[in-house]
């Protein structure tokens, strides 16, 4: 077994479920997020869940699979902000008439590097999203990807399965072998198992 990854018990929440959850993470609008069990959320990351569709149903702003996580600073929220003069605003969208946040889903054992900002649409199964990455608004990421450190994705791309994508502006770089989806697995439940209280 690899070496132990500590933390301090005081610092992070655990759930009947598995997930750990640090105090020092953001978290708004916890009532519209799920997490699928056994997922870690780092300290500094920030999960915008908060703004949701109005009306009835949709209430799932943004759901997260098992053994997924969320690396140090990294910013989650659905496809609604944008950054203005330093306040953050949700853009003017509208669907027949209506006013529309779009919800994220991602899949189970994805890893997201620390400080990459995510506004995807939907996150497949089995994805490594490398550091300091921007995942543009309503990108669509398949099953076994992955993107490298780096890496800018524009809005609205499609990144396939078994497709390694990087740089500014991410493009594909190499296909990646079948055996992607056991790979990425071992090493989330390996990450989860490592990742242990310093004071029992």
């Amino acid at each position: 077994m690899d070496t132990p990854i500590y933390y301090s018990k005081a610092e992070f929440i655990e759930t009947d479920t598995g997930n750990k959850v640090s105090r020092r993470a953001t978290i708004a609008g916890p009532q519209n997020i799920i997490l699928g069990g056994k997922t870690i959320i780092s300290s500094g990351a920030i999960i915008r869940g908060d703004l949701r569709r109005t009306g009835p149903g949709h209430a799932v702003v943004i759901s997260l699979g098992r053994y997924c996580l969320v690396g140090e600073g990294c910013v989650m929220r659905c496809a609604c902000f944008r950054f203005t003069e330093d306040t953050l605003r949700p853009p003017y969208k509208t669907y027949r008439g209506n006013f529309n946040y779009y919800p994220m889903k991602i899949g189970d054992h994805v890893h997201i590097g620390a400080n990459s900002v995510v506004e995807a649409a939907t996150i497949g199964n089995h994805v490594v999203i490398g550091k300091n990455c921007i995942i543009g608004k309503f990108t669509i990421i398949k099953d076994c990807a992955q993107v490298a450190d780096n890496t800018v994705i524009p809005p609205n791309t499609v990144v396939p399965a078994l497709a390694l994508f990087s740089g500014s502006p991410g493009r594909f770089s190499e296909d990646l072998p079948e055996s992607t989806q056991e790979l990425v697995e071992s090493q989330t439940k390996q990450y989860y198992t490592r990742f242990q209280p310093l004071d029992r």
